[in-house]
């Protein structure tokens, strides 16, 4: 039986899910062409022994420029060596001949590497997967460590929720960082980690987080807390894009097109359309607040009580401080007690 299927059906972690329970051997394909990007996970027997991405360095010794083990010229003259006296050397284990690097630190790199890209898969809400069962032999034994699939759900889960905790500054990666404007006052002097100066190095006002992550390689999850950070301290502020057609004027207030596409299909009397029309938006931007209180309000008006329960509850779970929160949170209230009255109903 094929094991395949888009992710708005069926989640990545619900996939790796599955094919630990079931213990399978062979490759998972996703692909995503919102991000026009792929990644192949490898599994044996269940545990996952390799992944990559296209976006990212694939092979270990780029991982390891990458992390500042090596350098780009060391790699360089490793390969002219490979190449002028190769005999089935790998590059890797010359850097650990030459004490480089050890097997320790390549073994933790590897794994840091497979966990990186399996999360920020698991990120990934639109796309399609499918799993091919089959033998691994086109992955190097230097390139496999093997990783317990149990763990890496459960770090996954972890993230998702450290995403809605800093959902209120950072909905989604389509935001864009901007410096903000410092008082002549201020203290100037930033106290920055390396990984967080890099960040701030490359925000220009024009290139959302996710561009960002790519110039940098970088996990998008590890550049969306570090805009966090930088938000929460005040040196950046985060902007929603504006995508301005030449209908709309300057100063006036761009609407997200799935909650423009919403409010046009209520309005002609299409109330299935317009709430499936805002499901499908929360499947793609999961912490976009303004989309699950449309959501619930529309469920609402269409006396779909459960789900309004459900997207005002989330609404107010990724943003707590929204100057609407205490009005959907009487909505909310309400709706329960409206439920609960009429389960009561049922029963007698």
């Amino acid at each position: 039986m094929a094991i395949e299927g888009p992710l708005r059906e069926f989640s990545i972690h619900d996939v790796f899910q599955l094919l630990d329970l079931s213990r399978k051997t062979g490759m998972l394909r996703v692909t995503s062409e919102l991000r026009d990007d792929e990644g192949h996970v490898y599994f044996d027997g269940g545990k996952v022994v390799h992944a990559s991405v296209r976006s990212k360095p694939d092979s270990i010794e780029e991982a390891l420029v990458e992390a500042g083990k090596i350098t780009t010229a060391e790699l360089q003259h490793a390969r002219k060596m490979v190449a002028d006296h190769g005999n089935g050397v790998n590059l890797s284990q010359i850097f650990v001949q030459a004490g480089v690097v050890s097997e320790r630190d390549l073994e933790r790199l590897l794994k840091q590497r497979l966990e990186s890209i399996v999360f920020e898969l698991m990120s990934w809400r639109e796309g399609f997967f499918s799993f091919e069962e089959r033998q691994l032999d086109d992955v190097p034994p230097d390139s496999r460590v093997l990783v317990a699939t149990e763990s890496l759900l459960m770090e996954g889960a972890r993230r998702i929720d450290e995403w809605s905790r800093i959902a209120d500054k950072v909905p989604n990666l389509t935001v864009i960082p901007m410096l903000a404007a410092v008082p002549d006052d201020h203290e100037s002097q930033l106290d920055l980690l390396p990984h967080e100066w890099e960040v701030l190095t490359m925000i220009d006002g024009t290139r959302d987080l996710r561009a960002i992550a790519d110039a940098l390689g970088r996990p998008e999850f590890e550049v969306a807390k570090v805009a966090y950070g930088l938000a929460t301290t005040g040196v950046i502020e985060i902007k929603q894009p504006r995508r301005l057609s030449a209908s709309i004027a300057p100063d006036e207030p761009v609407v997200h097109p799935s909650l423009g596409m919403a409010r046009t299909l209520a309005k002609a009397g299409r109330a299935a359309d317009a709430v499936a029309e805002l499901e499908q938006a929360v499947e793609r931007e999961p912490m976009n607040a303004e989309l699950w209180m449309e959501l619930g309000y529309l469920a609402l008006k269409g006396a779909d009580f459960e789900t309004a329960r459900s997207a005002l509850g989330r609404f107010l779970k990724l943003a707590p401080s929204h100057p609407d929160a205490a009005q959907v949170r009487s909505s909310l209230e309400a709706v329960t007690k409206l439920v609960s009255t009429l389960t009561a109903r049922d029963s007698g």
